[in-house]
């Protein structure tokens, strides 16, 4: 039966002209989204590998040079784009696509999109996840809100439980019809993504990528699950379709437009983030503290000399077999990384408490439970970000301190030598590795068990408030 009444319910939704109008719109917008987001998703990772590949050639090629002008030469980390971030963009246009690596500072990730944008993108950008969250359970709410009032007011609902249908099973039936022509919309935009995306000989054979998009899909049909269970059970409780259009309506607004600017606006008043010229302030008074590399009357640098010149049993910096200025300069640099570290470890956990309250909200809101979840699968989500942040810091650590070493090995009197541009080219330049699946679901816990949470609790609430629903 439960067959039976999905079928009826699949064809009379083709049937109807409203739906077909909606669908075909929100199809087009689907299509568009994708074929725009692929688009620039190749002309933004192309530009970034040309770039990354200029600048690793120019820092390659450079002329002889003592180790610490090259280690203020420095170079840059430019972040590639996720394969996914072309369905959900996530923070990708706000967080900054380079950061310059240079000694003695640790610089922020620059030059996002929306720095070089007009203001409309703080309204957001078409993408398909925006779509998918947004447009699509609109479109749902306009699909099955008359689901029981039409039935009950026409008397077919009567008709089916004289002959011993459970209101139950005409439920699921209309459950099961509304997911197939819903499934029907959203399908061949899914399709041609995945298509798009593994066409490409760089995602064809990564299995990552297969994990990450087949979770995106169960995760908005969970999503999509959700609203087409509530908007049956809101039908089945309204007498008349316009009242349970209007709770629906209320519904999304609160959910996928009200609630999220609240939380994130609760979010920054109770955790205030300092501004940049304030972080600079502290860190560089924090800096003060520790051995200063360019400053020869330092008593710090002073202590070191001495201690070395004890150790090699020699009375003269002259004698000595490496170059103070060199280690001295790596002293200095492994307590500012650890001051700059520390000030960036804050910052970031402001952050994080900010979105934590988003994702709490998650328990009352589905929006707020997909929207993660959809962003940490495309791999453009907060922690992807920190965690090309911390692998560009660590390859500029390591980067400056192998310089360092390199002019400590010079001896005495190193400031009038230089060392041959070979040394440059053995150098490795900066790779980014993008982290597996696995880890980004370990940040998405929450999410995914608020969503679930909403799935269970929504189907076993929901059908028992139907079983006490009146016919007429």
């Amino acid at each position: 039966m439960i067959q039976s009444i999905a079928q009826k319910e699949f064809v009379s939704t083709l049937r109807d002209r409203r739906f077909v109008v909606l669908s075909v719109l929100l199809l087009a917008l689907l299509l568009a989204a994708t074929l725009v987001g692929r688009a620039s998703y190749r002309t933004l990772q192309q530009e970034r590998m040309v770039a990354q590949q200029t600048v690793n050639d120019q820092f390659h090629h450079q002329p002889n040079r003592h180790p610490h002008r090259v280690a203020h030469y420095g170079s840059f980390a430019f972040r590639p784009r996720s394969g996914l971030s072309f369905l959900d963009a996530g923070l990708d246009s706000f967080t900054g696509a380079s950061v310059f690596l240079e000694a003695h500072q640790q610089n922020s990730v620059n030059f996002s999109q929306a720095q070089q944008s007009g203001s409309l993108i703080r309204f957001g950008e078409l993408t398909v996840a925006f779509v998918l969250q947004v447009l699509v359970p609109l479109l749902i709410v306009f699909l099955c809100f008359s689901a029981f009032t039409e039935e009950r007011e026409t008397g077919t609902l009567k008709l089916l439980v004289s002959q011993g249908v459970p209101l139950r099973q005409v439920a699921w039936g209309k459950i099961v019809g509304y997911g197939r022509a819903v499934a029907l919309v959203v399908g061949p935009a899914l399709a041609l993504a995945a298509w798009l995306l593994f066409g490409e000989e760089s995602f064809a054979h990564t299995t990552d990528v297969w994990v990450r998009l087949a979770l995106f899909v169960i995760s908005y049909a969970v999503y999509f699950f959700l609203w087409i269970v509530g908007a049956v059970v809101v039908s089945a409780r309204q007498r008349h379709g316009r009242s349970a259009l209007v709770l629906l309506l209320g519904c999304w607004m609160l959910g996928c437009i009200i609630l999220p600017k609240a939380t994130a606006n609760l979010g920054a008043t109770l955790f205030p983030t300092i501004t940049k010229a304030q972080m600079d302030a502290d860190v560089h008074e924090t800096a003060q503290k520790g051995i200063n590399g360019h400053d020869p009357q330092d008593q710090r640098t002073a202590a070191l000399k001495a201690n070395l010149l004890k150790q090699y049993g020699v009375d003269s910096e002259e004698k000595l077999p490496v170059s103070v200025g060199g280690l001295v300069m790596a002293e200095s640099e492994a307590y500012t990384s650890k001051v700059y570290q520390q000030h960036f470890a804050d910052l970031t956990q402001t952050y994080e408490r900010q979105n934590a309250i988003s994702n709490w909200t998650g328990l009352l809101n589905p929006y707020q439970a997909i929207r993660p979840l959809s962003m940490g699968l495309a791999g453009s989500d907060f922690a992807h970000y920190v965690h090309f942040q911390q692998a560009a810091e660590s390859y500029r650590y390591q980067l400056v301190q192998r310089l360092n070493r390199l002019q400590a090995g010079m001896g005495y009197g190193d400031k009038e030598r230089k060392l041959d541009a070979a040394t440059w080219q053995a150098i490795p330049t900066f790779a980014y590795q993008a982290p597996p699946v696995g880890w980004a679901l370990s940040y998405l816990l929450l999410p995914a068990l608020a969503l679930l949470l909403w799935a269970v609790g929504l189907s076993w609430l929901g059908l028992k408030v139907i079983d006490k629903t009146p016919v007429v």
